[in-house]
């Protein structure tokens, strides 16, 4: 879709902004529900803010209509930085590490996260609408982390505050300059130490002791994993770190999301066997360090084996001019993940291992109408994100 169709669809993108709850009809060419098969000639109808539902044909009487070659859901990033790692790349933005210390679970992503930061922004008009942001990889634990939508004006309309809690094992996590953790089995000995206070302090809970004792923040934190209230969400790559890892949440009984793993097709069998999710490093992330076996095709090796998986934005070091899991699915849909499965990867399977498929990732009746609209094949290099919608709402109708 390109000249005088396009720029139709930009007028009535226009028109529709400023309306808060009107009745509006998506109509798609191609419509990727990812509640089932795709739709040709299909429409959304979208009211309130909500999916009212969406079936094939054309809109009836009394919607707003917008015509958009592809339709799929709300893109959603399963792990990013957005919101604490800025785009000046300067101190005042860079919040998503504090270095002070080698474990601070107490830090909370929402206390740092700056909803306008021109990132977010940017992301947004790529269909990007559902992000899992906060405290990123390079200490022990760096903090928690929250799951927001890219429309939000505050951080207090997050949809999960406190989603995940930060760990990193392997080479960057290693304090340096003598200070501890030094080692990997530095690392294990003081999770685990942690962990072990936070289960004397669990039973004491259950056993109801009422002696009154001072609130300890760090404590509070570990006992969440321990009650299995918040999952630990770990960067790991390296086949040995990722079976410590695994060893780890066995002996705690811990919920744990992997991350990053860029080895996992050394340890395939382990993690499958394990049952927990992988968040898969970006498919262009550069192979170095504790990275230096990453492929491109991994993210069909996952698929294959049966791993539930997402993929990510992460954090760029060098450049945060954001990665973006759009073009991250479509690297991996050329490196052998099919079309379906890529897609999946960054809408309805990264809301299911984020615990929010309830309200986003799938087109389907009563969900938030979270909408992304493009001009063709979403994967392809030409094409054009021509809209995005969140809660019902035109957030962004500049062509990209």
């Amino acid at each position: 879709m390109r000249g005088g169709a396009l720029k139709r669809i930009l007028v009535l993108l226009a028109a529709l902004a400023p309306m808060a709850s009107a009745q509006i009809a998506i109509q798609g060419e191609t419509v990727y529900t990812m509640a089932g098969a795709p739709l040709k000639n299909a429409v959304v109808l979208v009211r309130d803010g909500k999916i009212e539902r969406v079936t094939a044909g054309t809109a009836p009487a009394g919607y707003q209509v917008i015509k958009a070659k592809v339709v799929t859901p709300g893109l959603i990033d399963a792990h990013a930085v957005l919101g604490l790692s800025g785009y000046l790349n300067q101190p005042q933005d860079q919040d998503q590490i504090e270095n002070s210390a080698p474990m601070q679970p107490e830090l909370r992503a929402i206390d740092a996260f700056d909803p306008k930061e021109r990132l977010i922004e940017w992301v947004r008009g790529l269909g990007v609408t559902t992000i899992h942001t906060g405290h990123g990889q390079g200490i022990l634990i760096s903090g928690q982390t929250m799951i927001i939508k890219t429309n939000a004006e505050t951080a207090d309309q997050a949809m999960v505050p406190a989603a995940m809690i930060a760990a990193t094992l392997g080479n960057d996590a290693r304090a340096g300059q003598g200070k501890s953790p030094g080692t990997r089995s530095k690392m294990i000995a003081m999770l685990r130490a942690e962990l072990i206070k936070a289960q004397e302090a669990a039973k004491k809970a259950s056993d109801k002791d009422k002696k009154d004792t001072a609130r300890d923040l760090r404590l509070e934190a570990f006992v969440k994993l321990i009650n299995r209230e918040m999952p630990l969400l770990i960067t790991v790559h390296k086949d040995n770190d990722i079976l410590t890892a695994l060893r780890l949440a066995k002996e705690f009984n811990l919920k744990v999301v992997l991350d990053g793993v860029a080895d996992a097709p050394e340890v395939l069998a382990q993690i499958k066997a394990s049952g927990y999710p992988v968040i898969l490093h970006p498919t262009m992330q550069r192979s170095s360090g504790d990275a230096e076996n990453l492929s491109m095709e991994t993210a069909s090796k996952l698929a294959a084996a049966g791993v539930p998986f997402a993929l990510q934005s992460g954090f760029e070091g060098y450049v945060p001019k954001t990665r973006v899991v759009l073009w991250e699915a479509a690297l991996a849909a050329a490196n052998g993940l099919a079309f379906d499965k890529a897609l999946g990867s960054i809408t309805i399977d990264a809301a299911r291992l984020l615990g929010v498929e309830k309200r986003v990732g799938s087109l389907e009746a009563g969900k938030d109408a979270d909408v992304a609209l493009y001009d063709g094949d979403p994967f392809e290099y030409t094409t054009h994100c021509v809209g995005v919608l969140i809660d019902g709402k035109v957030v962004s109708d500049t062509v990209r």
